[in-house]
């Protein structure tokens, strides 16, 4: 028997719903200058034909493109996003709601640190990489670096033999 979807994921699929409905929202005229990116700036000329939303030109931004209240700010795993900066902030964190997601300032050792209380805490993290390689592929990895070696040192070309320069004889050094 299936268990019936809550209202988030009910909100998280109709704003996926709503997403693919809405049109991608350009700046007006950046199809004709290059100078001008394609990212959203609101029309604001007296005359302009994009906010007097006249046909044939593309669409502004809208409050009826809006997603629900509900899913807003979630993640599209259904959580919310908490940032964390270090291992004593993840115990703020409620693991049934919250997805832990390491700042990108934070180094190697405490981003262990963090790994460690996360998982201990069952809390999902969002931008973690789990390294999953086996012996096979680090082995093949090594074979290759071996073998760009050896082309490498074959492709060297030879040092020149530099001859030392032999004083002129005609030239001595007079005192």
């Amino acid at each position: 028997m299936t268990k019936p979807p809550t209202t988030t994921e009910k909100a998280l699929k109709l704003r996926t719903l709503v997403k693919k409905r809405k049109p991608k929202f350009v700046r007006q005229e950046s199809w004709r200058y290059k100078r001008l990116k394609e990212n959203w700036r609101r029309p604001k000329g007296l005359d302009n034909k994009m906010r007097r939303k006249i046909k044939g030109w593309p669409p502004a931004v809208n409050v009826g493109y809006r997603g629900p209240k509900v899913a807003r700010g979630l993640h599209p795993s259904g959580y919310k996003e908490v940032l964390v900066y270090n291992a004593e902030e993840i115990k703020k964190v409620d693991p049934k709601t919250q997805a832990v997601r390491i700042a990108h300032t934070v180094g190697k050792r405490e981003r262990a640190k963090i790994l460690t209380e996360s998982r201990k805490r069952k809390i999902t993290v969002l931008n973690v990489k789990e390294i999953k390689e086996t012996a096979e592929e680090k082995e093949k990895k090594e074979e290759k670096l071996e073998k760009e070696e050896e082309v490498e040192e074959k492709e060297k070309p030879k040092q020149k033999r530099r001859r030392k320069k032999k004083p002129k004889e005609g030239r001595e050094e007079e005192q």
